[in-house]
């Protein structure tokens, strides 16, 4: 009794130890999990690759959330162009879990992850481990992502016996509290707390108990004990149900059917020399090759002495499959970890339990693998990318494998463009292929590269890869001309075509199919086909309202465009007939004008250009008297003009261009003669200086006697004639007087003497600059009648002097004697207009002169021209002079 207390308080301690140890290995896994996961060593320094740890459990349903790679690499997600994420192991990543490619948020995946399924050789205190990597895009801001997701174990699994009935031998002379191994234990997948706790039995019979070892490895072995005496021939057998409990909450239970077989004894059983084996062999090791010699000794004799090797029902089968125990001499001859269970067995003994521990040394023997994971879009192998990505744009990742630790592997790039090939930051046999240029489409479609990893044995192995560059619109549409110069016809009908040009894109496909357009300064008669280039115009043409047209004309998408200019030029046709700038025209020339002096020149326009704009003037009537320079226009006389002859001349004059047909128009021209004072007075009365007439003596004063008339030929002040004395003969000075407007003679004194009076009258008109005048004798004969004419005709003839007197025309005549000389009243007002005539005259010349002057200065700068041809004897006309403005005086 006291040695089962003393047993079962060993027992116990074992039990306080193992958990004990138990919890110190969850505490250091707990560590070594909050170093992974603390914000200091989710990274490692920018230079190096990035590595993130996230922790979840088995089984979790889909669309759990794991983690955001983005928030916890604290990207900034305001950034243009966005991040995006890639899981480049699409059929591994995407089995267990969903990346959201624009925020890098980990969820599960449809399938739920199994633990045991994922990890099926980890042991008792290894991590399950579910590693990614995470390419964070676009190039730019290109970084390889280290991903390591821990499943967590979760109580998902019954333990469950590898046989449904176990069998166990026990001698009948076997002792209380004997043991005796159940080799056949439960295996629960789960881990740790979830894994196999205990065992016991449904029925223990009165003679048997369960006790639970836990070995070095952790394995729970169930021990069955006798706790009463045994005795084949009562009971040859016993038969119950050995139950299997792990420590999930609630409890996962398994059983198998226990079936305990009372043998015949022998008292003495085989034991091996050495309970624990270890042996090391390398991965390359021969078959047949000798591993371990197991030594088990029984002191019995004969029979029961003879010792037998077997393997422990705990040893899988494939695991027996590499390996061959000698039944006979226990040698074992050939697999990474390998747990081996030996079995000594002896005649009617307890079988001896001896474990070989076979750990396996990776040999790699074949040549080098190279596993592409493509950053740009591929497909069978060919990777696309587009011409528009920058210099050292990632292409794909190349891992070399299968590499013995102590031999080297080159990897190199072969293949012609721009890329290289090198190692990947401080990552072992990583490698990342990327451009060192822009692509160019146009210059190269396509690459063919061939990525050579070469082991120190000279092994060879090539990866090809074929590179398609992607077109983009990266070039403008180019004109075959930049500058187009086009004529068409004036008048044109509608929809005339104009031209059409051609431009070149060197992109391709849709990227080269480009739209003609006009600018914006282009008028909107002018159409232009977006498809064909053709442009034509609406409308008809009018050379004289616009003779050049340019504007842009552009080819090509917006950000993408070609210019051309387009220069239209309209070509006249004569369409317009010469135009006088007056309906009419009228000069004021003085009389007596120089024979081909300037009367005036004539001003005529025609819209037309070239020849069509040429013009050539004619006299139609008066072509004797007047001429007309048809290079200036200017109107002349051939002779000198006389008033007195024709003080009005009209012209019809017409203008003829150099079209085909010509056309023509005509104007009245008017031709005024100025007065001038050419003409001196004529006097009608008395006809001759030898009339006279009689006078009564008796004739009172202040009678009028006669008159003299005379007229003037010229108009104006020219034709206002004065009448004055200017000399008498006989008689007292002052005995007549003249009205100096009539030249009506009055009596101003009687006549006391008898015989001829004679007055010298001068007729005088009012020209400028100087007054022309004419003089008449009128004679008076003072009788009562004539009596001899003769005698008086002797008288009239007889050669005398006159006394003159000194008085002026325009001063009047003064009386002698007691009278008083007055002026005449009229005559000062005549005097006054005549000089207020003269000054506003040469005011309104001067004036006119001034306008006429400015304004044919203003056309000569707006430099609108005619050309007006010079007839010459051939009719032909070939001047080519610019536009006059011809002013009228």
């Amino acid at each position: 009794m006291i040695t089962g207390l003393q047993g079962m308080e060993g027992k116990l301690n074992e039990s306080m130890l193992a958990g004990l140890y138990e919890d110190i290995h969850l505490i250091k896994g707990l560590f070594i999990l909050m170093l992974y996961t603390s914000p200091h060593c989710c990274f490692a320094n920018f230079s190096q690759a990035k590595e993130l740890i996230y922790k979840i459990k088995e089984g979790l349903p889909k669309g759990t959330f794991i983690g955001a790679i983005g928030v916890d690499l604290n990207l900034d997600f305001t950034v243009e162009p966005p991040f995006l994420f890639n899981l480049p192991q699409k059929k591994v990543s995407e089995q267990y879990v969903n990346l959201n490619n624009t925020n890098g948020e980990l969820y599960t995946s449809a399938t739920e992850i199994d633990r045991e399924t994922l990890c099926p050789d980890n042991a008792e205190g290894q991590q399950c481990v579910l590693s990614l990597d995470v390419f964070v895009l676009p190039q730019q801001y290109f970084q390889l992502i280290k991903v390591k997701i821990f499943i967590e174990d979760v109580n998902d699994n019954k333990p469950k016996f590898p046989v449904n009935e176990i069998c166990i031998s026990v001698p009948e002379n076997t002792p209380i509290n004997a043991r005796y191994a159940v080799e056949q234990s439960a295996v629960d997948p789960d881990l740790g707390l979830y894994g196999v706790q205990t065992y016991w039995l449904v029925n223990d019979f009165g003679v048997f108990t369960l006790d639970v070892e836990e070995n070095d490895g952790g394995e729970l072995t169930p021990f069955l004990i006798v706790t009463g005496a045994l005795d084949r021939e009562t009971q040859a057998e016993y038969i119950t149900d050995i139950i299997a409990e792990d420590g999930g909450t609630p409890p996962e239970l398994g059983a198998a059917t226990l079936k305990i077989v009372i043998t015949d004894v022998n008292d003495n059983c085989p034991q091996f020399i050495q309970s624990q084996i270890n042996v090391t062999l390398h991965g390359n090791t021969t078959k047949g090759a000798h591993l371990a010699r197991l030594h088990a000794l029984d002191p019995d004799l004969g029979a029961n002495a003879q010792i037998s090797y077997a393997y422990s029902e705990r040893v899988p089968r494939d695991t027996r499959s590499l390996f061959h125990l000698d039944k006979i001499r226990g040698t074992l001859a050939q697999a990474t970890f390998y747990k081996l269970t030996i079995l000594a067995n002896g005649p009617g003994c307890i079988p001896a339990v001896a474990t070989v521990t076979v750990n396996i040394i990776k040999v790699v023997t074949g040549p080098p693998a190279v596993i592409p994971r493509y950053i740009a879009p591929e497909k069978d192998g060919v990777v696309t990318i587009k011409e528009s990505e920058p210099a050292f744009s990632p292409i794909a990742f190349f891992t070399v494998k299968n590499i013995d630790v102590n031999q080297r592997v080159d990897c190199h790039l072969e293949g012609t463009g721009p890329f290289r090939l090198g190692p990947y930051k401080l990552l072992k046999n990583e490698y990342l292929l990327e451009t060192t240029e822009a692509l160019d489409y146009e210059k190269t479609q396509e690459y063919e590269l061939i990525v050579v990893a070469k082991n120190t044995q000279g092994i060879l192995i090539k990866t090809f890869l074929k590179v398609q560059v992607l077109d983009e619109n990266d070039n403008a549409p180019v004109f075959d001309q930049a500058l187009v110069k086009i004529s068409v016809e004036e008048n044109n009908p509608p929809n005339t075509f104009l031209t059409q040009l051609q431009a070149t894109d060197q992109d391709s496909e849709s990227r080269g199919q480009v739209i003609y357009l006009l600018g914006g300064d282009a008028p909107g008669i002018f159409l232009v086909d977006r498809v064909t280039g053709v442009l034509t115009v609406a409308t008809s043409l009018d050379r004289e309202e616009k003779e050049t047209y340019r504007f842009i004309w552009t080819r090509g998408h917006p950000g993408m465009e070609s210019i051309a200019t387009v220069v239209l030029t309209v070509l006249d046709r004569n369409d317009n007939s010469p135009r006088f700038i007056n309906k009419d025209f009228t000069f004021f020339v003085p009389e007596n004008f120089p024979g081909y002096g300037e009367i005036g020149i004539l001003s005529v326009t025609d819209a037309d250009a070239g020849e069509n704009g040429w013009v050539a003037l004619s006299i139609l009537n008066g072509s004797d008297i007047f001429l007309i320079d048809t290079g200036r226009g200017t109107l002349r006389a051939k002779t000198s003009l006389d008033r007195e002859q024709q003080g009005t001349y009209q012209l019809w004059i017409e203008a003829v261009d150099g079209g085909e047909p010509a056309l023509s128009c005509i104007t009245l021209v008017t031709v005024l003669l100025l007065d001038v004072n050419d003409n001196p007075p004529i006097v009608l009365f008395p006809q001759s200086n030898q009339s006279y007439m009689l006078v009564l003596p008796n004739t009172l004063p202040g009678t009028s006697i006669t008159e003299v008339y005379a007229v003037d030929k010229d108009t104006g002040m020219n034709a206002v004639i004065a009448y004055s004395i200017i000399k008498r003969k006989g008689g007292e000075p002052g005995s007549f007087d003249i009205d100096p407007e009539t030249g009506n003679i009055t009596l101003k004194r009687e006549l006391s003497n008898r015989g001829l009076y004679s007055l010298l009258v001068k007729v005088s008109d009012h020209g400028q600059p100087e007054p022309l005048y004419s003089t008449v004798m009128v004679n008076f004969f003072v009788n009562e009648t004539v009596s001899n004419e003769s005698y008086i005709q002797s008288l009239l003839t007889r050669e005398a002097d006159i006394e003159v007197e000194e008085r002026p025309w325009y001063v009047g005549q003064m009386r002698e004697g007691p009278e008083r000389y007055e002026l005449f009243p009229c005559q000062l007002v005549l005097i006054v207009l005549s000089v207020i005539c003269v000054v506003l005259f040469s005011l309104v010349v001067t004036l006119i002169s001034y306008i006429c002057c400015k304004r044919f200065k203003k056309h000569r700068k707006k430099s609108s021209e005619v050309e007006i041809p010079l007839k010459k004897n051939d009719s032909k006309y070939v001047v080519n002079r610019k536009l006059r403005q011809i002013s009228n005086i």
